[in-house]
């Protein structure tokens, strides 16, 4: 095994573990059990058109359009999840850290947080700086939220069973959408995409493919 393969898996087990580790600090501690929610229990598209919106980060207003001219990896989740958001997130963190400065700055990295009543644009901030890499955390009403997510082809409910309750999970989808530099959903990648789909696919994207080779 390469010593560019053992560094690129030491990478993403430090992440995952140091995002793990943030995760249950933060949490209360009692854990609801995760469910990752499937497409397909809900009546959508055939191809979402996915489209322009506007939400809230801890500096203010963020609409997509603001990123024109890069390549865009949309993820809906919540800084609550204990397993499936961590997971994904510290995936496309070791394979941002494997890319070249050039490749980094033509990419922006959000995460739609469908839990807004728990995820204030500044928890989404802490949240993200965690991840090290350039991911912005956006949430907003669910009146957004539900647009947005039917837009992009991604669902979510919550679980939550009372007013007290403190401890819900939040069923969702867990796509990672790809946008092109003109705003349009071009693709998406599945849960379980490891660091090196990550790569392989913003490579093609980014017409790189040779680089670092």
């Amino acid at each position: 095994m390469s010593k560019k393969v053992i560094w690129g898996l030491g990478l993403t087990i430090i992440v995952a573990l140091s995002a793990y580790g943030f995760i249950n600090f933060n949490q209360p501690t009692k854990q609801p059990p995760h469910h990752t929610l499937s497409p397909a229990m809900l009546p959508l598209a055939s191809q979402p058109k996915g489209g322009d919106f506007s939400l809230m980060s801890a500096k203010g207003p963020v609409s997509l359009s603001d990123f024109k001219g890069k390549w865009v990896y949309l993820y809906f989740g919540y800084t609550f999840c204990p397993d499936i958001c961590p997971t994904n997130l510290a995936m496309l963190s070791s394979a941002y850290h494997q890319l070249k400065d050039e490749e980094k700055s033509q990419l922006q990295f959000l995460l739609i947080s469908v839990d807004p009543e728990r995820d204030t644009p500044e928890r989404l901030a802490e949240y993200t700086r965690y991840f090290d890499m350039n991911l912005l955390g956006i949430t907003g009403d669910h009146d957004e939220l539900k647009k947005i997510s039917r837009n992009y082809g991604a669902v979510y409910r919550s679980l939550k069973q009372s007013d007290d309750d403190k401890y819900y999970a939040v069923d969702h989808s867990a796509f990672t959408y790809v946008i092109d530099p003109e705003g349009n959903l071009v693709g998406q990648l599945p849960h379980g995409a490891n660091a090196q789909m990550f790569i392989k696919n913003i490579r093609r994207n980014l017409g790189s493919r040779n680089l670092g080779k």
